[in-house]
């Protein structure tokens, strides 16, 4: 049994708590998966007696309390360099830790006019010029990195950056946004992951609507 215990939201909707799960799971690192449903529009109360900040996802390791997706991350290829998390090449390492911090605190006009939702059924939405504009960029970074990678993923391998816009892989599916080859087979490449094809049969056999996050 495992001593790291993930606490998660609904896996249909919850972005940051796919973000580290991905990593993990993806990479073969053990841990416990605890979810904790959405419950709006009150909120989880349960999300404060886990999380310093009320929300999910957050990591327990005995004493330690890690929110926020890409600290956990970071928390968990420290503690298990042999899941080579980060690219080993050093400059790579430091573009990989661009990537995913410019996710972790950017694309918000994306990430608010498109929330991800694995029970939503591709189709076309409507997009104002901060969503184009978030989008391309995404585009660009990701034919960038898969130009100097050689791919399927942004750094050859599979590595935290993919784990960080996995959830950008489902908005640009749901919503119709990719159109280009390059970043087509990105996609797929992502979506064949074993652990991304567990996490969305666990989002399609869930329950819950959260009638915020259906667009």
């Amino acid at each position: 049994m495992s001593d790291l215990t993930l606490f998660i939201g609904n896996k249909r909707y919850s972005s940051w708590s796919l973000r580290p799960w991905l990593a993990m799971e993806a990479s073969g690192i053990p841990f416990k998966e605890v979810l904790i449903p959405f419950d709006f529009p009150a909120g989880n109360p349960r999300f404060r007696e886990i999380s310093p900040v009320g929300m999910v996802p957050v990591l327990h390791h005995g004493k330690a309390r890690i929110w926020e997706s890409l600290a956990i991350i970071e928390y968990v290829a420290e503690l298990y360099p042999e899941a080579q998390l980060w690219p080993e090449d050093r400059i790579e390492r430091a573009a990989a830790r661009a990537l995913s911090a410019e996710m972790h605190a950017g694309f918000r006009a994306l990430r608010g006019a498109c929330p991800m939702n694995f029970g939503r059924k591709p189709a076309p939405l409507a997009i104002d010029d901060a969503v184009k504009a978030d989008v391309a960029r995404i585009k660009t970074m990701w034919r960038d990195a898969l130009e100097a990678s050689g791919g399927p993923f942004l750094f050859g391998s599979f590595t935290a950056a993919d784990a960080m816009y996995a959830p950008v892989v489902n908005r640009f599916e749901i919503y119709e946004l990719a159109d280009s080859t390059p970043t087509l087979a990105y996609m797929n490449a992502v979506k064949s992951l074993p652990a991304f094809q567990r996490w969305r049969d666990g989002a399609l056999a869930e329950s819950w609507v959260v009638p915020e996050d259906e667009v």
